[in-house]
């Protein structure tokens, strides 16, 4: 069974469209037999996911550090809620675990977990793909950066086409099943060339 892990918030977002967002995805994990990997709260968008997850009968884990457990927000009524030491060991397990990543909208948390996979495929340490799902605009900003990046030289085109967006959750799931890891030879070659 394919399990995607989603990045999403701890919190809801000011407008009902990002929730609505949250609802669509766990909808279409439900529809096609997908189980959630996601970061254990029972709050925020992470919590609509695991609770229309749960309703369908759904395998739905959640990873969360002790620390946040302690803060009462983990879920009680998921599969299965792993417990770790840190906020890094959570990471590692959700790239351990996990098919395909996406992105819902969220804050500081979210991003974290995004550059960590992004920078894992980059260096071929994990060869899962990473999609943003692009609710209302969210990531427009984040998406111009990167191509400012990529302007500046500091990201290589191909890179950025290796990095999934869209808006609609099955057509972005359609791209992470078509993903294919790039290799780092070229990469590598050119970073010591102009090195020196």
């Amino acid at each position: 069974m394919t399990k995607i892990c989603v990045f999403c918030g701890s919190s809801m977002g000011n407008n009902p469209v990002y929730q609505e967002a949250a609802r669509e995805v766990a909808e279409y994990f439900v529809a096609n037999d997908f189980s959630l990997v996601y970061g254990g709260a029972n709050v925020g968008l992470m919590k609509i996911l695991a609770d229309i997850m749960m309703e369908n009968h759904k395998e739905v884990i959640g990873i969360m550090p002790q620390s946040l457990v302690d803060k009462e927000v983990a879920h009680d009524n998921i599969t299965e809620l792993i417990v770790v030491d840190t906020m890094a060991k959570r990471k590692q397990k959700m790239v351990e675990l996990s098919d395909y990543f996406i992105a819902l909208p969220g804050g500081f948390g979210t991003l974290d977990e995004l550059s960590e996979v992004m920078t894992l495929n980059q260096l071929r340490i994990c060869d899962k793909p990473v999609g943003i799902l692009n609710i209302n605009g969210y990531f427009d900003k984040l998406l111009d950066f990167i191509d400012h990046s990529v302007e500046a030289g500091f990201v290589r085109p191909e890179y950025r086409r290796n990095l999934m967006f869209s808006s609609s959750v099955s057509e972005l799931v359609e791209k992470l099943q078509q993903y294919q890891p790039l290799s780092m030879t070229k990469w590598i070659s050119d970073i010591k060339t102009e090195s020196n």
